[in-house]
C-alpha cells in the first residue's frame, strides 16, 4: 500500500487532533508540521515525534498532501500556495473567509489539477453514514445545533462556527436550490452572533428550519427529516438514527400499531439502522487518500464547501 507524504499546517486544537488521527492511519506518512507560532509547533513536534518546519515552503517541498488546519482567515493564503505547488489539499471548514476567496481557489484547483477536500466532518458522523443508502427526499427538515459557550470560535458568527455543519448536510440531502431565506441572529455575549434561526425554502418546496446556538446550557445536535413515506430522526451528538415509516397494513397486524390515514390503514414501523462506530476525522482523511490514489471525485468537494459558505453568508445578510 502506497503511503502519501502529508504535512500538517496549523498547530492549534484541530492540528493536534489531525496529527493523532494521521498517526493511526496506514494511508499517510507524516513528514512534519508548520505553524507561524514556532514555539507551539516545536511543542507539538515533540509530542507527536514529527519534524517541525520553520518555513511553509520547506514543508511543501517534501510532501504530496497538505492538511490545512490553520484559522479560517489564513485558509486562502496557505491553500493557494500549497495548490500552486502542485499539492493536494485538505482544508478544514469553512473553506475560506469569503466566497470570493473560495471561488478563487476553485480557479487554482482547475488550473493545477489537484484534489481538494473540505473538512465538513459531520458527513462522516455514524448517524449520517447509517442512512447513506436510504432514499432521502425531504419535505421538511428541522435542526438544532446547540452548544455551551466556548470563547474559541467567537471571532465569527455562529452561522460560520456551528450552523455551517448543518447547511452542508442539508444541501446534500435536498437536491434543489434555495429560493427564500428568513433569518434572525442575536449577539448575547460575543461581538458576533451567538444564536441564529433560519427558515430556508427550496425550489422543490422543501422547507428547512435550523437553529444554532453557542450559549445553550445543554448540547444538542439533531436533525428531524419528514418526507412522504417516513420520519427520520438523526441524533448527531449521540450518534443514533431512528426511521419511522407507514407501511401497508396486512392481515394479522397488531391493531395497536395501525393508523387510519387518507390512504387507508397503515402499519407503524420503526427501524433502527445499524450504527458503525468510526473515527470521523480519520475516516475523512482516509477518504481523501482514496480519491487521490484512485483519481476519483472527493467526498466533500471544494464546490460543496463553496455552496455551504455562500448560503451561510446569504443567511447573515437576511436578518429580519
Amino acid at each position: 500500500m502506497k503511503k502519501l507524504k502529508i504535512g500538517v499546517i496549523g498547530a492549534g486544537h484541530l492540528g493536534n487532533i489531525h496529527l493523532k488521527c494521521l498517526g493511526l492511519s496506514d494511508c499517510f506518512e507524516i513528514i512534519g508540521l508548520h505553524d507561524v507560532n514556532a514555539s507551539r509547533a516545536q511543542e507539538m513536534s515533540q509530542e507527536h515525534g514529527v519534524k517541525s518546519y520553520d518555513h511553509l515552503d520547506e514543508l511543501l517541498e517534501q510532501i504530496e498532501v497538505a492538511d490545512i488546519v490553520v484559522p479560517t482567515t489564513y485558509h486562502f493564503d496557505v491553500a493557494s500556495k500549497a495548490m500552486r505547488s502542485g499539492r493536494h489539499v485538505f482544508i478544514e471548514k469553512p473553506v475560506t473567509t469569503t466566497v470570493e476567496e473560495a471561488r478563487a481557489l476553485k480557479t487554482i484547483k482547475d488550473e493545477m489539477n489537484v484534489k481538494v477536500q473540505i473538512g465538513h466532518v459531520e458527513r462522516f458522523n455514524p448517524a449520517i453514514l447509517s442512512i447513506k443508502n436510504l432514499d432521502v427526499k425531504p419535505g421538511f427538515i428541522e435542526g438544532h445545533r446547540l452548544a455551551q459557550f466556548n470563547p474559541r470560535g467567537t471571532d465569527v458568527s455562529v452561522v460560520l462556527d456551528l450552523m455551517i455543519h448543518d447547511l452542508d448536510l442539508i444541501l446534500k440531502m435536498v437536491d434543489s436550490e434555495v429560493v427564500d431565506i428568513q433569518s434572525k441572529r442575536v449577539s448575547v455575549v460575543s461581538k458576533t452572533d451567538d444564536i441564529c434561526n433560519v427558515r430556508l425554502t427550496f425550489a422543490n418546496d422543501c422547507v428547512v428550519n435550523l437553529t444554532a446556538s453557542r450559549i445553550s446550557l445543554k448540547a444538542m445536535r439533531k436533525l428531524r427529516v419528514f418526507q412522504g413515506d417516513a420520519y427520520i430522526s438523526i441524533d448527531l451528538l449521540e450518534k443514533q438514527t431512528q426511521i419511522i415509516r407507514l407501511l401497508e397494513a396486512e392481515d394479522g397486524d397488531d391493531p395497536e400499531y395501525l393508523l387510519d390515514t387518507h390512504k387507508g390503514p397503515r402499519k407503524i414501523d420503526m427501524y433502527l439502522p445499524e450504527i458503525t462506530p468510526v473515527n470521523a476525522i480519520q475516516m475523512e482523511l482516509e477518504t481523501f487518500y482514496d480519491c487521490i490514489i484512485n483519481d476519483t471525485p472527493t467526498y466533500v468537494s471544494l464546490e460543496d464547501g463553496i455552496r455551504a459558505l455562500d448560503l451561510a453568508y446569504k443567511i447573515m445578510e437576511h436578518d429580519l
